[in-house]
C-alpha cells in the first residue's frame, strides 16, 4: 500500500543525522518535526526566521504568536531562538543548512523541480522555495507518486515552471525512495507491499531498477 502522510514524515525523519540544521518545507516536510529519532538532536529551521522549532502543539499548547513560514502553529525546542528573515535568508543561502526537506508537483530525472506554481492557478508566490534549492547541496523532495489523476509526476522533463534546475538528488514519494543520477531514477527501496511494476508503471522518466530492493523499514 502507498504510504500515508504520516509514514513518509516518519520514513524522510530517517534521513536526519544527530547535530543536523534541518529546513522543513511547507505540507508533508512540516510532519517530520513528529518523528525525529529519538536521543537525536536536530535544530529544525524556518524560513521566517526560527532555529528550533518542535513538534506540532496540540490544541492547549498552541501559540498564535509562533508560526512556521507556512502560517502553521509551531512549538519551541530549549535553545530556540527567533530572528528577522534576512538573518534567516542569510542562513540559508550561505549554506548552512545541512538538509532541506521539500514538497515538489513534478520531479524529472535530471535533477530538476517544479514547486511553486500551477499555470491559470491562483498562487501566493515561490517563497522561500528558490533560495533553499539554491542554497542546500542536501534536499530530498517528499510527493506522492502520481498526481490524483494517476500521472506520473516523476518525469524524463518538467513541465511546469521550475524552481530550481539540477538540485535534487533524492525522492520519497508514496511509493518508493529513489535517487537521482546520470539521467536516471535509481530505485532504492519500494513502500511494504508495493511491487516493484507499481512504480515502474507511475514512473515516467527512465528508471534503473537494482537486483534488489528492500522494502522500507518505518
Amino acid at each position: 500500500m502507498a504510504l500515508s502522510r504520516e509514514q513518509l514524515a516518519q520514513r524522510v525523519a530517517q534521513e536526519f543525522s544527530d547535530g543536523y540544521y534541518v529546513n522543513l518545507g511547507i505540507g508533508i516536510p512540516t510532519l517530520a518535526a513528529n518523528h525525529i529519532p529519538e536521543g537525536m538532536e536536530v535544530m529544525l529551521q524556518s524560513e521566517n526566521g526560527i532555529l528550533g522549532m518542535g513538534a506540532f502543539p496540540l490544541d492547549e499548547d498552541v501559540d498564535p504568536d509562533l508560526i512556521n513560514a507556512g502560517k502553521q502553529t509551531v512549538t519551541l525546542v530549549p535553545g530556540a531562538s527567533i530572528f528577522s528573515s534576512a538573518d534567516s535568508f542569510a542562513m540559508i543561502r550561505g549554506g548552512h543548512v545541512d538538509l532541506t526537506v521539500l514538497g515538489a508537483f513534478e520531479v524529472d530525472c535530471q535533477g530538476n523541480i517544479a514547486s511553486y506554481m500551477i499555470p491559470g492557478k491562483l498562487i501566493k508566490g515561490m517563497g522561500g522555495a528558490m533560495d533553499l534549492v539554491a542554497g542546500a547541496d542536501n534536499i530530498i523532495v517528499t510527493m506522492t507518486h502520481a498526481s490524483k489523476h494517476g500521472d506520473s509526476k516523476l518525469l524524463a522533463e518538467c513541465t511546469l515552471p521550475l524552481t530550481g534546475k539540477g538540485c535534487i538528488k533524492r525522492v520519497l514519494t508514496d511509493l518508493a525512495l529513489l535517487d537521482i543520477a546520470d539521467g536516471k531514477f535509481i530505485l532504492r527501496e519500494r513502500a511494504p507491499g508495493v511491487s516493484i511494476e507499481e512504480i515502474k508503471a507511475l514512473t515516467a522518466g527512465e528508471l534503473v531498477i537494482p537486483e534488489h530492493v528492500p522494502e522500507m523499514q518505518l
